[in-house]
């Protein structure tokens, strides 16, 4: 199964745009696929003090988090959109991160305490959107999201792709970017 989690709080923005591209793909492809949105679910990135006495468990109140832990473990390939902004992921998708990957379902821990992967997705795509270039961001995604955040709970095979100039570019730079996702699913 596809999991696609797209985090972009307006359905008119780029972001929302490069979802319903890769939905009319699979559509076209009758592949299954899952979306979280995480805007339209309603889900509060904030974790509680209640929660957080709870995640050392691998327990959570939040039933978003349970149906979205169910649906991560049910996933062999991710697609993840979002928007860079200040330099990272918008607040909604780390909270996501922070209360979504619950120890005992994410991950594990070794009896020396190393942690050690739950979910097992061999086929990621980060799709991202900037202002500014590409490049910028190199660091935060590939030095850090994708060996800190993803990996070490078994999200893996991963590639990321960015259109930059997305705000203030011209028309033709989205139009091409958009034309060509399908040949990164």
């Amino acid at each position: 199964m596809v999991t696609i989690i797209f985090c972009h709080p307006w359905h008119g923005s780029f972001n929302y745009a490069i979802l319903e591209k890769i939905k009319a793909t699979y559509d076209a492809q009758k592949k299954q696929y899952q979306v979280i949105d995480l805007e339209a679910d309603g889900f509060n990135p904030n974790m509680t003090a209640d929660e957080l006495a709870l995640y050392s468990k691998g327990e959570t109140t939040d039933p978003l988090v349970k149906r979205y832990i169910t649906m991560l473990q049910d996933t062999d390939e991710l697609v993840m959109i979002f928007p860079i902004w200040w330099g990272m992921m918008p607040a909604n998708l780390k909270g996501f991160f922070d209360k979504a990957m619950l120890l005992g379902s994410a991950f594990t821990y070794s009896p020396e305490g190393a942690m050690l992967p739950g979910l097992q997705i061999g086929k990621t795509l980060i799709i991202t959107t900037s202002q500014a270039p590409s490049i910028m961001f190199g660091q935060f995604i590939e030095g850090w999201f994708i060996p800190v955040m993803l990996n070490t709970v078994g999200i893996t095979g991963c590639q990321w792709i960015n259109c930059d100039q997305c705000s203030h570019g011209p028309q033709e730079h989205r139009e091409k970017f958009l034309a060509d996702i399908p040949n990164h699913l």
